[in-house]
């Protein structure tokens, strides 16, 4: 199976940064496309421009890193629930893989498994890698 765009959801945590050197790793080896996804959770009480401006600086970096070692990188920034948008988000950014951290910003998340990633596995219609 090839995979021509890998999608990596990231907010910039520990977790979601350790997928996002999977996916440049593996795009590289392939010569994929990465497509890097923040979504400004519409559940956070915080200005929006505040979200959006630590969004966009997320997305820049793995940009960054992305030209570092040639490997194409888009960005989306969207508002919305990562939780219950990725299948949506995976079908309209036209990913055949998603690769996300088990764990994100949550107050749980050395207990449980990540909100978004175990939604991911359980609707997303692409392979998804979950990365520890």
């Amino acid at each position: 199976m090839m995979f021509e765009k890998i999608l990596v959801p990231t907010d910039g945590s520990e977790y979601a940064g350790r997928a996002v050197e999977v996916a440049l790793s593996l795009a590289r080896e392939l010569g994929s496309r990465v497509v890097a996804l923040h979504v400004l959770d519409e559940m956070l009480i915080m200005p929006f421009e505040v979200l959006e401006e630590e969004g966009k600086k997320i997305l820049a970096e793995v940009r960054r890193r992305g030209e570092e070692i040639e490997v194409p990188v888009d960005e989306i920034i969207l508002f919305g629930n990562p939780r219950h948008d990725m299948a949506k988000i995976t079908t309209k950014s036209g990913a055949d893989l998603v690769i996300i951290g088990t764990h994100g910003r949550t107050g749980m998340e050395k207990l449980i498994m990540g909100s978004v990633a175990e939604n991911a596995l359980k609707t997303v219609e692409v392979p998804v890698m979950l990365v520890k």
